[in-house]
């Protein structure tokens, strides 16, 4: 009796571990299927935003601001029978391009920086991150000013690291600063990209931040009121503020261009030769070329993202340059 019934324990065991396994390998390779289906579906929301922005080429060759289409979130949307996709574009030109902190010489970029120290400056933060950013770009080991940091303080972290001395490629290089934190990170996040260097800022879709920063210290023009900047912008045809009208913003050849940008963060407006101010027009624009499209797909419980950047060369055509599943 009892070898019946130990015989009978074990059978019970061994076939609820064969069901086991049977279910885990069938949800794997369903779980693989979904993965696979939300990729192609991703990949079409591409081609939807690329045949979008396409069109808005072929109409206005010379502008994209909000109001022309592309802004306009899409769905949800049930592709097939179960499967709902939502999908959203943004013109990361409209942000702060951190590798234009640095020259392609390896020289800060005294306005651009300045600027970016009044931003940060404007959201709570420390002007002193700006600093460490040059620091983390530039290729030399000797900080540019007391509040860089070079390999002599990356290498006393745990676990020890050194500086990147090259181009961001994602602005979550920014958590790798000693002492950043995830805190300050998701407050910058929404005004800075990691683009090309050269890439203009388009003032058509700039936050008002983003603008302020570089008017100058004291201003807030266009960050005051995000909903009132969001008002204009939907009340006009056109680029708000336009290329001219804000340029105009940016100030005279007081004083010169040789500022301290991080002992004096804040002074594009007031103190700019005109160089720098020459220098600081070229760096807006009112078209943009390079987009982040947000696609979220939902398969029955299965929930999948995919943060797409879009490239839309001169000619007007639009393709994927990378892929993440993460937005930064």
């Amino acid at each position: 009796m009892l070898v019946a019934i130990l015989l009978v324990a074990l059978g019970t065991i061994l076939a609820a571990a064969v069901a086991y396994e049977n279910a885990m390998t069938a949800r794997r390779g369903t779980a693989t299927y979904a993965f696979d289906q939300s990729l192609l579906i991703a990949q079409g929301a591409e081609a939807l935003a690329a045949y979008g922005l396409r069109q808005i080429r072929q109409s206005d060759p010379q502008h994209i601001y909000p109001g022309q289409g592309w802004d306009k979130p899409l769905g949800p949307v049930e592709v097939v029978p179960g499967v709902m996709l939502e999908a959203s574009l943004e013109d990361l030109q409209g942000r702060m391009n951190l590798n234009m902190l640095v020259n392609k010489d390896g020289t800060p970029n005294t306005a651009y920086v300045t600027a970016f120290a009044q931003l940060l400056e404007m959201l709570g933060l420390e002007p002193k991150w700006a600093g460490f950013v040059v620091d983390w770009i530039d290729a030399d080991l000797v900080p540019q000013n007391p509040d860089g940091a070079e390999d002599s303080v990356y290498m006393g972290q745990v676990p020890p690291y050194r500086t990147a001395n090259r181009y961001i490629t994602s602005t979550s290089e920014l958590l790798a600063l000693p002492g950043f934190g995830i805190d300050r990170y998701q407050k910058l996040a929404p005004y800075v990209a990691a683009l090309p260097w050269g890439t203009k800022i388009n003032v058509c879709t700039a936050p008002g931040p983003v603008l302020d920063a570089f008017i100058g210290a004291g201003h807030s023009e266009f960050g005051a009121n995000p909903q009132q900047l969001t008002q204009n912008r939907g009340n006009t045809t056109g680029c708000f503020p336009t290329l001219a009208n804000y340029v105009a913003l940016l100030g005279g050849p007081q004083v010169g261009a040789n500022v301290n940008p991080i002992v004096a963060p804040g002074v594009v407006g007031q103190n700019v030769g005109q160089n720098a101010r020459q220098n600081l027009a070229n760096t807006f624009g009112q078209t943009s070329q390079y987009f982040r499209l947000t696609s979220f797909i939902t398969i029955g419980s299965a929930e999948f993202n995919l943060y797409s950047l879009l490239y839309q060369d001169t000619n007007g055509m639009v393709r994927p340059i990378q892929r993440s599943f993460t937005p930064d």
